[in-house]
């Protein structure tokens, strides 16, 4: 079944960092809502809001208490409704997050569970277990959390009696759903439905490869694979019993007219992360290879090409991304400076330029770097737990030029936001950028009308073969993608490069005597 998602682009919201309309230092539902105008003018098709449920915020919202409530930090239902009514008629969808992993130690049933004691029904909700050792002073097994230290904590330390271990892949205070139990598939029917009918358009979900884990909790053989600071447990995720669960909310999604979009956080190889959006399961995934590229031509052709050969072996088409709140900033990643916002520029022309759906991150098309946020001001459970900080990313979005305050993230008089703004963050502001044509900001309005007619003429469809090539003695350091006759073209060495015949669709930067300056990107209509 098509929808309006294969070839959309989704622009991905932080509630957190994007507008503050109560004051508090906190962005929240409201101020989205005044922003939808700002939204609807970038020519994206649907808004990814991140977790806005009730929660204590031990990890930013994804340790949600209340699965089917707005938490007051953000405001109230009636807010969401307002979004929705507002975003829909603007044009735009809504996808908002669901995390079935794991839940909140505030959660009224794990609360539950807690009084309840071992051996009662209420703890067979989540992963208690006994520990090793003659007290149980042992963790159940060895595995580690994602942030770093035991993915076990004692469900009441200072009891003789109540010895038993519940499991934690993040922090202690995000308890895993036990997935073996028929009761919690039943909690997240409710849930799933919950939002389905209140209008929304579609759920990511968070870590989606998650939620069975292997039989028995076995020890882990392996030292746990560590990625951009987070810890891979494979006994903890990717077990086949998952599957079965989004074939049912595939079913359920398809109850509704028009039918809910399925995106799942799956961080896995490219032939995995396929297995997920089987044509009875999630409609997409994010192409987590490709979105943590650096600029080198080398691994952009490489990771193109593999994701064209998973796609051409099993159908799965890519969904594509460069940031994300968990990533580093392209702008920073790509080199920083002068030459790193250059290369962003290109980047976003790049991922636009790419068949089927693209995902966004706010600030992306302001071109923000990443923040060095000090220490003793960083809020990530990573930073404690682990030692690395994605705070970087989540600095609050400037909306005014002017330096006191908070570059109109907050109203005027209010105090500090949650993260601090560097005092030079002004320049990036959107008032700034709005009047002028050179600015990333009109750059990627430009890029999404022009993807908006080649979307309209076919071009841009999911699924379409997508041919990676690079650049040989003649044109070091160029990419080209190419699908349907049109071609993405990337200069990624030190010096200009020549693109392909045909007629010139946009580009980053001016052409000079013809040829695609370094650190730019093109389209291009080839000539047959």
């Amino acid at each position: 079944m098509s929808g309006w998602w294969e070839s959309a682009v989704i622009y991905e919201v932080y509630p957190r960092s994007f507008a503050d309309a109560d004051g508090d230092g906190v962005g929240d539902l409201r101020g989205i809502i005044a922003r939808i105008p700002y939204l609807a003018s970038l020519g994206v098709q649907g808004l990814w809001l991140t977790p806005f449920q009730r929660s204590p915020q031990v990890d930013q919202g994804y340790d949600i208490s209340d699965y089917c409530d707005v938490d007051p930090l953000f405001g109230t239902l009636a807010d969401l409704d307002e979004l929705l009514v507002v975003a829909h008629e603007a044009g735009l969808r809504i996808l908002v997050d669901i995390v079935p992993n794991h839940t909140s130690i505030e959660n009224a049933l794990f609360e539950a569970a807690l009084a309840a004691g071992p051996g009662s029904r209420e703890r067979e909700m989540f992963l208690f277990r006994q520990g090793r050792g003659e007290a149980s002073e042992l963790p159940p097994n060895n595995w580690v959390s994602v942030f770093g230290g035991p993915a076990w904590h004692r469900a009441a330390p200072d009891s003789a009696t109540d010895t038993e271990w519940y499991l934690h892949l993040f922090s202690p205070g995000q308890p895993d759903w036990n997935w073996e139990n028929p009761a919690v598939g039943e909690y997240f029917d409710r849930v799933i439905r919950f939002w389905f009918d209140r209008g929304v358009d579609g759920i990511r979900v968070d870590v989606a490869h998650g939620l069975f884990k292997a039989e028995g909790l076995p020890d882990s053989a392996t030292v746990p694979t560590v990625i951009d600071g987070l810890r891979s447990n494979p006994l903890a995720m990717d077990q086949e019993p998952v599957h079965e669960v989004y074939r049912h909310w595939r079913r359920v999604a398809e109850e509704y007219a028009p039918a809910r979009l399925l995106v799942g956080e799956v961080n896995l190889a490219p032939e995995r992360s396929a297995r997920y959006t089987r044509p009875d399961e999630l409609h997409q995934t994010f192409a987590f290879a490709f979105a943590k590229l650096d600029w080198n031509p080398d691994a952009w052709v490489e990771v193109g090409r593999h994701l064209e050969r998973v796609r051409a072996e099993t159908g799965s088409a890519p969904s594509w991304a460069l940031e994300n709140h968990d990533i580093v900033r392209t702008v920073t990643r790509f080199g920083g400076g002068v030459r790193g916002r250059r290369r962003a520029r290109a980047a976003v022309v790049a991922l636009l330029g790419l068949p089927g759906a693209v995902y966004v991150y706010q600030g992306q098309e302001l071109g923000l770097p990443e923040v060095d946020v000090p220490v003793a001001l960083r809020a990530d459970p990573m930073w404690q737990h682990g030692g690395v900080s994605r705070d970087g990313a989540r600095i609050p979005l400037p909306w005014t030029e002017a330096a006191a305050g908070t570059f109109g993230f907050s109203p005027e008089g209010a105090g500090l936001p949650w993260l601090p703004t560097p005092e030079s963050w002004g320049q990036f502001a959107v008032e700034v950028q709005e009047g002028d044509d050179r600015s990333a900001l009109a750059l990627f309005r430009r890029a999404a009308r022009a993807r908006e007619v080649l979307v309209g003429e076919g071009l841009m469809r999911a699924g379409a073969p997508l041919a990676w090539g690079a650049g040989d003695g003649s044109a070091p350091g160029r990419v080209i993608a190419e699908h349907g006759g049109f071609a993405v073209v990337l200069a990624m060495g030190e010096r200009p490069v020549v693109l392909p015949a045909g007629e010139l669709v946009l580009s980053s930067e001016p052409l000079v005597e013809g040829l695609l300056p370094a650190d730019a990107a093109a389209w291009v209509r080839v000539s047959r």
